[in-house]
């Protein structure tokens, strides 16, 4: 399954509506602890192919990124990942708790 780049609210809510479980994640091309939580996040979707992901790049996205945040009711935070089942968040996890560990229990 590859990752869907998300750019607005609309697909947003059409992935989330096609995806009974989706793993978000939320990335800043410029800072440097954001590279590492994609590392990891790469890693994560290497090692499962089966779970849903889309992806937010924060700075060419913002209005979505903060879009986001309003209608989940989770704190934008980035680089963060958030796990969605049944649409509704159910784990989140920003800066360095964001490991593909991590990623890999809560989508578990």
């Amino acid at each position: 399954m590859t990752t869907e780049s998300l750019h607005t609210l609309e697909t947003w809510r059409a992935a989330i509506a096609r995806q009974p479980v989706l793993m978000l994640f939320k990335h800043s091309p410029i800072c440097p602890v954001s590279a590492r939580a994609l590392r990891e996040w790469q890693r994560f979707v290497e090692h499962h192919p089966e779970v849903p992901t889309a992806f937010v790049d924060v700075i060419a996205d913002r209005t979505l990124a903060r879009g986001l945040s309003q209608e989940c009711g989770v704190p934008h935070q980035s680089p963060q990942a958030i796990l969605f089942r049944a649409g509704r968040p159910a784990w989140n996890a920003d800066h360095d708790d964001i490991t593909a560990e991590s990623l890999a229990a809560a989508a578990g």
